[in-house]
């Protein structure tokens, strides 16, 4: 019998890079699944998920929106747990508090606000980011290890102005103080910059980095902290079942510069157009994976997730070699 067995979760943001990986592990595993999706009518949005094996008797659309309290009550009600993913991934805006900031923060008190009201929620867990771990804005070299304990300057981020780790910082900061002060049990999950093979049929932004890495366009990073997509689905879902789960995950599998990243796919795809190799970086510092491998996660090799990230966006149409 699997785990999920005649179990109802809710995960909103259901049509997200992760979410999409989270709901066909959750379907795999016998849950039943209340997810929500900001249009149920856009096909391109929900296909792929209508799609997996098991939605068809055990996933549940709803239409909620981030910034209407209450949205998420219908959601919420008659599930025994609550994954939150439903955030703005987009590093620019025009207004960034109305187009980021606020939609992270409010969406995260609202859904918390809905599970408040359900006793039967047992834990929720959200998706937040290394970002609300590494932006200290202090000197980054070889020696230095983030971990759990360790967490982003939000003034730092305000004052370089970038919003999306602010946004990750703030509804972090707003659902612990929400669960502590209304008992939910919380754990939140702080993945890097999340690979391999997009089950949704646009583009994310992390997956478009990679794609800009692979034709030469600069990005802003030295280094990056991979994760796979579906060691970070797996690490939510243990999250959830594990008793011991608890507090905040670090989830970054490898940090690699531009280099090391090129190197690994010149030798996968040799025929594939790269850029030059250019000089590695001497400011790679390094993410703990200790308590990581407390919830049973055994990350997935760096040339796996870029192996599998490169077929799928071939196969997708978005690289052509």
């Amino acid at each position: 019998m699997n785990t999920g067995e005649t179990k109802t979760v809710c995960v909103t943001g259901a049509s997200g890079y992760i979410a999409s990986w989270l709901v066909k592990l959750l379907l795999q595993k016998g849950y039943t699944i209340k997810a929500t999706v900001r249009d149920p009518n856009d096909a391109k949005k929900t296909e792929h998920l209508l799609s997996l094996d098991g939605a068809k008797e055990r996933l549940h659309l709803f239409k909620a929106d981030l910034l209407e309290e209450g949205s998420f009550d219908a959601v919420v009600d008659g599930c025994v747990g609550v994954f939150h993913t439903a955030s703005p991934a987009q590093i620019s805006a025009t207004d960034p508090q109305a187009e980021i900031i606020e939609p992270a923060v409010k969406g995260t008190l609202n859904v918390l606000k809905s599970c408040a009201k359900f006793p039967a929620v047992k834990r929720v867990v959200l998706t937040s980011s290394v970002a609300s771990v590494r932006m200290s804005g202090k000197p980054l070299t070889s020696d230095v290890v983030f971990d759990e304990t360790c967490y982003s300057d939000p003034l730092f981020c305000e004052k370089t102005k970038q919003w999306y780790p602010l946004s990750k910082i703030l509804a972090e900061e707003a659902a612990w103080k929400f669960a502590k002060g209304n008992g939910i049990e919380l754990v939140s999950i702080h993945p890097g910059f999340v690979i391999g093979p997009p089950l949704q049929p646009t583009l994310n932004v992390s997956i478009e980095f990679l794609l800009n890495i692979i034709s030469g366009i600069e990005i802003p990073f030295v280094n990056y902290t991979f994760v796979d997509v579906r060691d970070v689905a797996s690490a939510h879902i243990q999250a959830f079942e594990v008793p011991s789960a608890s507090g905040r995950y670090c989830l970054v599998a490898h940090v690699a510069d531009r280099t090391d990243t090129l190197k690994i796919l010149r030798e996968l795809y040799p025929t594939l157009s790269l850029p030059e190799l250019g000089n590695p970086s001497d400011t790679k510092f390094q993410v703990s994976r200790e308590k990581a491998k407390g919830l049973g996660i055994t990350f997935l090799p760096l040339e796996t997730s870029l192996k599998d990230t490169v077929e799928s966006l071939k196969e997708k149409g978005f690289l052509k070699f």
